[in-house]
């Protein structure tokens, strides 16, 4: 029986390493626990206090007082250093104060717009400049090296300074908990830094003014630096580097999820600052109202993106936008995304019982072992969605859903399924049945069918010949085409889906370095073609010379015009031979070497049956016959339909072949219109052809 620690004190206890699956910790005290690379699968935190131990908040809020203190310490620096622009009789000491007052209004300047780290390299740029602009006013070049080192100093203090005190502000606010504990702490600080500045510096102000002048100074610089410190705090996007080093900090000592299994478990209404859930396996966990998580330390999980943080704390993303966010297991039971944006969002393993995902998109989704049951999804978009037999899709209410993110040109078509009425109960998930054991490959820049068909193979003898069949090639528009791979159901999809995207992308650099050099080759056959032509241009002038005495001969050749090469037109010439036969020519040729090819076949015993010499006689009248193909391309289609013919003559050793061509088919078909006659003859004589070549 898993045990029960429900409203203990456990401030403190380690249970690194522990097998704590379905423990409940509800409404515990675990302030200082540690769960380090614990198993903590369906534990129940609900209602527990996580964080800090009362020691180590102490001790955190003194070094949050030495920080601004050191922060305070600099501040009178720059105070003084500024005074000097009152000394009137000293050259050197007025070109101090002239460079020290550039340096840091510069700053100041830039750190307000862009951050400390943009304002610090800001001011180092601006002393150079601030020195020449004193040697034009005191022509002194010995107060001008000052003032230059001066302003140096003054730079580095404003940008130590304004660290120091942001710091401390950020974490005196995580560690306290309460704005008027951390403002006592870091303004006593503050002022005592400027007390010891002032005392250790052994400064004689010159006059009331000057001194005057160096405190308000201080004390400005230290109001500029609780700015930044609070913009940070609330998570500026500036300086967001000054809040992660405060966050992390203050876990120091917190309670430690770090490494730990918290698959399914539940942190509903948990207070969890100063928590660290570095490397935590977060599939499923419940973070559903808990307090403070954005003070946790949340590492590479899915809980440092602030939009999906507070998405799984309030369970609200309605009409937002999570477009290619990571939501890898991600507990959204009974979630509101209406209207939200999803698309190319990771959803892997995350449940979404229950929630509302009406009208929402979700073109692109990897939704691979996702959970929808009882998930409201009537007039989403689901374009080139990715699921497969793990996706749970059992009850789900959806009348309506949409195949298209945006209509096809100069129509309102969405491709709306049903295309009229609405779904019965069952039928959505019936719909998508067809392509739960499919794999989505998509491709964004079009596809390269030579790295294709390559990195095809190689998936399948890396999956241990898995049988893998296409299912379909779809043309998205836009350079989008989505292939639809049918697998097995105990199939590793996620797997042969990795294993294809690496291995496309190695075959399509190959292909490309072969490109490269060919197309090298072909450049250095144009050098020597033009260095040929030009020599041949000597020896034309030389031959016009000479007489010229033509010969004729006639003779008479019966020939068969089916195979009758003599039709082409070669000019063979130094440097490459140039075929000038017409397209039409050479279509004519391969229509008819695809006849010979085809009428090897055995008929069909049956005439009312046709066999697999019929249904290539009908793909090939097809082709030839269809007005939306380039000739080009009926060419491509037929040499496939040849290669399916002798394919076919021995199907047991020639797998292979007809499984290629198959692929190139369905390629050229793809670039069509889905209206045009090829494609709806495709569709149906394709799935058939592959049967007779037991391709499945």
């Amino acid at each position: 029986m898993p045990p029960d620690y429900s409203g203990q004190n456990l401030q403190g206890r380690s249970f690194k390493g522990q097998d704590l699956t379905g423990a409940n910790f509800s409404k515990a005290d675990i302030r200082g626990a540690d769960f380090t690379n614990a198993t903590l699968k369906d534990a129940d935190f609900s209602g527990a206090k996580a964080g800090l131990q009362r020691r180590w908040i102490i001790g955190l809020l003194i070094a949050a007082l030495l920080m601004s203190a050191l922060s305070g310490f600099f501040s009178i620096f720059i105070g003084i250093l500024l005074t000097y622009i009152f000394d009137h009789q000293n050259s050197e000491n007025f070109i101090i104060g002239v460079v020290s007052l550039v340096m840091v209004a510069v700053f100041c300047i830039v750190t307000i717009r862009k951050g400390v780290i943009a304002g610090a390299g800001a001011g180092a740029g601006a002393v150079a400049g601030a020195g020449a602009i004193a040697v034009a006013i005191a022509v002194a070049i010995a107060g001008t090296v000052a003032g230059t080192v001066a302003g140096a100093f003054a730079g580095a203090f404003a940008a130590a300074g304004a660290f120091a005190f942001a710091g401390a502000v950020v974490v005196a606010l995580v560690v306290a908990g309460s704005i008027a504990l951390a403002l006592v702490v870091v303004v006593a600080g503050s002022i005592a830094g400027s007390v010891a500045g002032a005392f250790a510096g052994t400064v004689s102000f010159a006059g009331a003014v000057a001194g005057a002048f160096a405190i308000a100074v201080a004390g400005v610089f230290v109001i500029f630096n609780a700015y930044i410190g609070w913009r940070s705090f609330k998570g500026d996007e500036r300086d967001p580097w000054i809040r992660s080093f405060a966050i992390a900090f203050a876990a120091t000592g917190g309670t430690s999820f770090r490494g730990a299994d918290l698959t399914d478990a539940d942190f509903t209404g948990a207070t969890l600052k100063n928590t660290d859930f570095r490397n935590a396996n977060l599939t499923r966990t419940r973070f559903y109202e808990a307090e403070k998580l954005d003070f946790a330390r949340p590492g590479n999980t899915i809980l440092s993106n602030p939009a999906v943080l507070n998405l799984l704390i309030t369970l609200n993303g309605r009409n937002k936008s999570y477009i290619g966010a990571n939501l890898r297991g991600a507990n959204l039971i009974g979630a509101d995304l209406k209207e939200a944006n999803l698309k190319d969002a990771d959803i892997i393993e995350a449940t979404f019982q229950g929630a509302n995902l009406e009208w929402a998109n979700l073109t692109l989704t990897q939704a691979v072992g996702t959970n929808f049951t009882k998930a409201h999804i009537t007039g989403a978009c689901v374009e080139a969605w990715n699921i497969e037999s793990t996706t749970i899709l059992d009850h789900v209410d959806c009348r309506f859903v949409y195949l298209l993110e945006y209509p096809k040109p100069e129509t309102d078509d969405r491709e709306r399924r049903p295309s009229s009425g609405e779904f019965q109960p069952g039928e959505f998930t019936k719909l998508f049945e067809e392509v739960l054991n499919t794999v989505d490959l998509i491709f964004r820049d079009g596809i390269n069918w030579q790295a294709f068909i390559n990195a095809f193979k190689k998936v399948q003898v890396e999956n241990g010949d898995t049988e893998l069949a296409i299912q379909s090639i779809e043309n998205k528009g836009d350079g989008v085409v989505v292939v639809k791979v049918a697998v097995p159901d105990n199939a590793d999809k996620e797997k042969i889906h990795s294993d294809f995207t690496q291995n496309y992308q190695l075959a399509l650099a190959a292909v490309e370095e072969k490109y490269k050099a060919e197309l090298q080759a072909k450049n250095n056959e144009i050098v020597i073609y033009r260095q040929q032509s030009a020599e041949m241009t000597e020896i034309v002038k030389l031959l016009a010379k000479k007489p010229i005495n033509v010969q004729v001969d006639n003779k008479v050749e019966n020939k068969n015009m089916t195979n009758d090469s003599s039709r082409k037109v070669e000019i063979g010439s130094i440097g490459g031979d140039f075929n000038a036969s017409g397209q039409a020519l050479n279509l004519g040729e391969i229509s008819g070497t695809v006849t010979n090819t085809i009428n090897e076949l055995p008929s069909a015993p049956e005439p009312d049956k046709p066999g697999i010499k019929e249904l290539l006689t009908q793909l090939k009248i097809a082709i030839e016959s269809d007005t939306d193909l380039k000739p080009k391309d009926k060419e491509k289609a037929l040499k496939q339909v040849k290669a399916l013919a002798e394919a076919a003559q021995n199907p047991q050793e020639k797998q292979d072949l007809a499984d290629t061509a198959i692929t190139m088919l369905k390629g050229v078909v793809s670039n069509l219109p889905t209206a045009a006659k090829l494609v709806e003859e495709c569709g149906k004589l394709l799935p058939i052809i592959s049967g007779f070549l037991g391709l499945g």
